[in-house]
């Protein structure tokens, strides 16, 4: 006897509308909607950094103080909307903007604790991101798409060379503690592991350096060796951006988990299947 086919019940009409408002970009509903919020963000964000320099605080700190819990209270109920009048909302809670948009509340609450949190909301800029949905900046999506598919089908091949790289900081550092040693600043181990870090990487922040000859020669070959390795993963990338192509996307969110970045003649979502 075969399992009974599950039905998925169709969205009540206020869902549907406030998805169309919240999420598409499409409808001039869902546009004015967007570029309002993108302001609010902006002008919030402002707030925040205008607060921490201290000669406007201490002349405007109680106007801007409620500038932040008004824009936060406003973006507390756009989550809780967002969450309302979506099908499956741990799916959007726990994708990129999801995040995003908590994090973007959190630090407010938090202050009430920990005085001084409230200046992380600088974080609220990265929802600034939904610009290129707002404008229908499709092909800057074709892009991101593009990028994120080269860099996972890279994430392997960095990996190794990551800890190949590490490998060589802590063998460096360690020949440069044996040779340089206590009375040189290469007290330890990880202190040379450091040393190596910052060299290989071309910072130089001039803390610590070799004084013997012997050093000295470690440390032009470390110099040359970090010059080399940053066009490593460069190229790894780029040889995947050439593999991996591009693709015409949609602006369309889905309903069941607001994934966004459907190809443009999709008709499923990719993140959870449900219908577009």
């Amino acid at each position: 006897m075969s399992a009974p086919i599950e039905t998925k019940k169709p969205a009540t009409p206020w869902r549907a509308r406030l998805h169309e408002i919240i999420f598409e970009a499409d409808t001039p509903a869902g546009r004015f909607f967007d570029i309002a919020l993108i302001w609010c963000i902006l002008i919030s964000v402002a707030a925040v950094m205008l607060d921490s320099v201290e000669s406007i605080r201490l002349a405007h700190g109680t106007m801007l103080t409620r500038i932040e819990w008004f824009f936060t209270i406003l973006f507390t109920v756009e989550y809780v909307l967002r969450l309302a009048c979506i099908g499956k909302p741990m799916r959007y809670a726990t994708s990129f903007f999801g995040v995003v948009d908590l994090m973007a509340l959190l630090p407010t609450y938090l202050s009430l604790l920990f005085p001084g949190s409230h200046y992380l909301l600088v974080i609220r800029i990265l929802r600034v991101l939904r610009v290129f949905r707002v404008l229908k900046l499709v092909q800057f999506l074709d892009e991101a798409n593009t990028m994120t598919r080269a860099l996972r089908a890279s994430a392997r091949k960095i990996a190794v060379f990551i800890f190949t790289v590490l490998a060589l900081m802590v063998v460096f550092g360690s020949v440069m503690y044996l040779i340089e040693g206590e009375a040189n600043g290469f007290d330890s181990i990880p202190r040379g592991i450091y040393w190596a870090i910052v060299t290989m990487t071309t910072v130089g922040y001039g803390d610590i350096s070799p004084n013997t000859p012997w050093g000295q020669l470690v440390a032009a070959l470390v110099m040359l060796l970090g010059f080399a390795i940053i066009a490593v993963p460069t190229g790894i990338v780029a040889s995947e951006f050439q593999r991996v192509g591009g693709g015409t996307v949609s602006t369309q969110s889905c309903r069941e988990c607001s994934a966004e970045g459907h190809d443009h003649d999709a008709v499923h979502c990719k993140r959870c299947g449900a219908l577009l």
